[in-house]
């Protein structure tokens, strides 16, 4: 058998419904309770620079929660001085370093670490030393993955999000193609010492084949539980993708 692949459930889009009325609710420290009574191993939050969901106050609240229930916090971020600050002061188990755009409406790609090395790896070295681990999210690219391991950071996280949506478009040999990418990638930073992560747009039709590459030990999923949530509760939606992942990683014994 495989080792246990973990499962951190983004709980950004609950706070994109609490922000269209105002108010508190609902409240996405609530969503990160159940969804680790559901399964999550671990909660990641994305504080955006227009704070167009999680909020600071979010941070606040879910670092003190979940350091109470010791589960790990896994801030995403972008790579400004604004974001380094807040991390520095939270000190959350886990940051990851992302791209941002103001103009997105999700994140795009992954991060360009072979351009942006100077300025990178001193954020991870003072993120580092604060005792956060560091992931740098990154596309399935050989030159990304090396980059991304001479700047010190523990974890590189993998776009998921052209083959997710080659799967959805029925496009098979993109799909095929971009899977290829991804376990090519998934091997070479494992090769250089990196503990390997994914995500971005993964539902239950694609999680299967991300689960089974076996150097992947975490699973990032938030949007789709989210939406699935509508319909059968954050719980249930949380289990059934829990149980994939596990059947996934069990067919790899």
């Amino acid at each position: 058998m495989s080792e246990r692949i973990r499962l951190g459930v983004n709980i950004d889009h609950v706070a994109t419904v609490r922000n269209a009325r105002g108010g508190l609710y609902p409240d996405p420290v609530r969503a990160a309770q159940e969804a680790i009574a559901a399964g999550a191993d671990g909660i990641t939050a994305h504080l955006r620079e227009d704070r167009r969901h999680i909020s600071d106050a979010d941070i606040d609240s879910l670092s003190a929660v979940l350091r109470d229930q010791a589960r790990p916090l896994n801030l995403e971020m972008a790579v400004t001085q604004e974001m380094l600050a807040i991390a520095l002061h939270h000190r959350p188990a886990a940051v990851c370093l992302v791209p941002e755009k103001r103009e997105e409406r999700t994140t795009e790609g992954g991060l360009d670490v072979v351009g942006g090395h100077n300025w990178i790896t001193p954020f991870v070295g003072r993120l580092k030393n604060a005792g956060s681990r560091v992931s740098l999210f990154i596309g399935p690219d050989p030159h990304q993955v090396e980059a991304a391991a001479r700047t010190g950071a523990a974890v590189v996280e993998l776009h998921t999000g052209s083959f997710c949506d080659a799967v959805r478009d029925r496009r098979l040999d993109a799909a095929a193609a971009d899977l290829e990418a991804l376990r090519a990638a998934a091997a070479q930073a494992h090769g250089l010492g990196l503990e390997v992560h994914a995500g971005h747009g993964i539902d239950y039709d694609t999680v299967a084949p991300i689960a089974a590459i076996p150097q992947v030990m975490e699973l990032n999923i938030g949007h789709f539980l989210i939406g699935e949530a509508i319909f059968v509760g954050l719980g249930p939606a949380i289990s059934k993708m829990r149980e994939l992942m596990d059947r996934a990683r069990g067919a790899m014994a």
